[in-house]
Order: structure tokens, then sequence, then C-alpha cells
């Protein structure tokens, strides 16, 4: 089974939001991929936030089970791909190990230069929170594609 790792600063908002998006994504495909999401800075067990989490349940998602895990190297290793929400996140898990299976989220869904990364929108209102959450959205379906495309044989890239 393909195992996919979201990483984000404190596994509460991006990451957590991204891993429930790309988890429904996935399943609506019927593709068995394990989707798992972790922080650089994260303090374990610590809940969504507040916004990611209402967010998510105005788009019928729940984060109300998840709890936030520290980044390590055995949860880099066991990752087959590693989507990080911005370049300090990419290099903290080359740090551990990551390296040749890191991408930016917007660098694999094909983004360049700053629409590569997603924005931190921990703090912000919940207006921010939802462009987030839709900037999110449209990167993992842009993944998801090419993912299950090269799966199949038939991306190009």
């Amino acid at each position: 089974m393909t195992r996919i790792l979201l990483v984000c600063t404190g596994n509460i908002c991006r990451s957590p939001m991204a891993e429930c998006i790309m988890r429904q994504e996935f399943e609506q495909r019927k593709e068995d991929i394990e989707i798992r999401s972790a922080g650089t800075g994260a303090w374990d067990g610590a809940s969504a936030s507040e916004g990611a989490y209402l967010v998510s349940l105005e788009n019928q998602l729940d984060l109300s089970h998840h709890r936030a895990t520290l980044l390590t190297r055995d949860l880099v290793d066991e990752a087959d791909l590693v989507l990080t929400m911005a370049r300090h996140h990419r290099v903290r898990v080359e740090e551990l190990g990551g390296t040749g299976k890191t991408f930016l989220l917007g660098e694999y869904a094909s983004e360049t230069g700053a629409h590569a990364e997603v924005c931190d929108p921990f703090g912000s209102d919940l207006p921010v929170y939802r462009e987030t959450f839709a900037e999110i959205q449209e990167l993992v379906r842009a993944v998801v594609d090419r993912f299950v495309r090269s799966q199949s044989g038939s991306d190009s890239r």
C-alpha cells in the first residue's frame, strides 16, 4: 500500500485539512492509499485548530478526532511520498531522510514560485481559513489526479 505523508508546522491547520481532503478524494476513486499528517513543530496530541475544524465541517469533513503528531524520522521513512506546505517543511523532512520523495504540495500539483506554498492560516479569522481550505482542496485534487495517472502509467511527467 502506498503511504502519503502531509506536513506543515503544528499539524493543527493545513496538513490535517489536506489529510481529510486527500483521504476523501482517494476514497471516491476507490484507491487504497494510506494518508497521514504531521508537523515539524507539532505538540503531540493537540486538537485541530478551531478554524480548521469549523471550515472542514462546513465542507462535510470531520476533524474532531484529529490529534497532532510530531514529524519523526520513522514517519518519513514509512512514507512513499511526502508533501509539505512550505519550503522550510521540506528542508526538515529532508534532514530526516526524505530526500528524493519530498515535494511541496503545490509543486506536485504543478504550481510554481509563491503559489507552490500554502500560507499558514493559524490565528486568522474564518474567511482566511476558508480561502486556505479552498486552496488546499484545489491542490490536493490536482495531486490526486497526477498520482492516479502515474499509477496507471499515463503520467507524462
